[in-house]
């Protein structure tokens, strides 16, 4: 593998910790510029949302241009938005600063993962998903830290703006030119559109997301208002949070690759339970502590149960452009979990927001129970298990 592609990794990093960085300061956004904190939640959700819309288009309009040079526009365009959201005068600028660079968003994934498939296969593909990985565990709570240490929400952006600036310039000295090829229509892409299926696992996608991003979209907020902690204290949580997470998405690959059903499902009640917990204990510290351990531990397995579940019976020729509409739900399901997070706390208060997670994974439990497949297209679990081998790599 080149290790030039050490840095598209980097890059995945960058700009998955721009995209959740706001979650860990929302609650100082909202005092900042005298909003609620649903509204304030609109800076992660108009993100995802953006993101889900230009994913399956962004790619077709740019395919003649210069890969290198696209995704350095891309790392351009997040350092920017970064700073422009540090210099915000109010929250309408600091919406704009956040949705233009989230229609990019999906350029890189695109191109940074074809690339590293075609220059070291699976390998190259696995550590460019590394980054994504770590930033989804790892980009709030630095983030978080960085606004707490310098006391200042501004510090935040700046540290992403850092991020995103050193994997552009790992980019532009590191990465050769990578010319565009000739576009070749996929092959198999009617024909998986066809599959029931399909359209059953992207459904399922999106509730699950939702579910996990209408509660963990808002944990700062609830950290605050509800478990009484402070801004340092919310900073370590969330770092808790993060590294049980990286321990979780371990786990949760072991599991996947015995049995995928029974691990799907396992994951919706264990975190039933566990945001019940967080309901009638969430205003003690100590157990609060405990279950956001346990908390942390089982969410990453949410980014991993759809991606098997789906792509465990599709054509490999059909296999990235599966994965583009997958990002568009995953991205659905981040933006539909963060507005009805803030629905429910603007009417009933920051505690109650679990309750809507807890009926969205309830629903999404029902719905593992349907099946669609055709008796010709269906694996045993051992094939299916083999697909997990390696999880990271089909995390988004």
């Amino acid at each position: 593998m080149k290790k030039w592609i050490y840095s598209l990794a980097f890059g995945a990093f960058g700009i998955i910790t721009t995209e959740f960085g706001v979650i860990g300061i929302l609650p100082v956004l909202a005092k900042e510029f005298n909003v609620s904190i649903d509204t304030a939640g609109w800076l992660l959700s108009a993100f995802a949302l953006t993101v889900a819309v230009s994913s399956p288009f962004i790619t077709a309009f740019t395919a003649k241009i210069n890969r290198k040079l696209l995704m350095c526009l891309v790392l351009g365009a997040f350092v920017l938005s970064n700073l422009l959201s540090a210099f915000s005068p109010n929250f309408t600028v600091l919406m704009i600063a956040r949705v233009l660079p989230a229609f990019l968003h999906p350029l890189f994934w695109n191109i940074s993962l074809a690339i590293a498939f075609k220059e070291g296969g699976a390998k190259a593909v696995s550590t460019v998903m590394t980054g994504l990985s770590i930033a989804t565990v790892l980009g709030v709570p630095i983030t978080t830290y960085a606004a707490e240490y310098f006391n200042n929400w501004q510090a935040s952006f700046f540290l992403s703006s850092v991020i995103s600036l050193i994997a552009f310039l790992g980019l532009l000295f590191f990465v050769p030119s990578l010319p565009a090829e000739k576009g070749q229509e996929s092959q198999g892409q009617s024909h998986v559109l066809k599959n029931p299926q399909l359209w059953l696992n992207l459904l399922s996608t999106i509730l699950t997301l939702a579910a996990m991003f209408s509660s963990y979209g808002y944990l700062a907020a609830y950290l605050e208002k509800v478990s009484h902690m402070n801004g340092a204290q919310i900073s370590m949580m969330l770092l808790l949070f993060g590294g049980m997470g990286i321990l979780g998405n371990w786990i949760a690959g072991i599991a996947l690759s015995k049995n995928i059903k029974l691990s799907a499902r396992s994951f919706f009640v264990l975190l039933i339970g566990i945001q019940l917990l967080a309901y009638f204990f969430g205003s003690i510290f100590i157990p609060m502590v405990i279950i956001l351990s346990l908390w942390g531990l089982v969410h990453t397995g949410g980014f991993l149960v759809p991606n098997i579940r789906t792509t465990r019976n599709i054509p490999h020729n059909a296999l990235e452009f599966v994965n583009s509409l997958l990002t568009s739900s995953y991205n659905i399901g981040i933006s539909l979990g963060a507005t009805l997070g803030g629905i429910v706390i603007a009417r009933y208060g920051v505690q109650a927001v679990v309750w809507m997670s807890i009926a969205l994974l309830a629903l999404t439990f029902g719905i593992s129970f349907i099946s669609l497949e055709r008796k010709e297209s269906e694996t045993t679990e051992k094939e299916a298990a083999d697909e997990v081998e390696n999880p990271v790599m089909i995390m988004e």
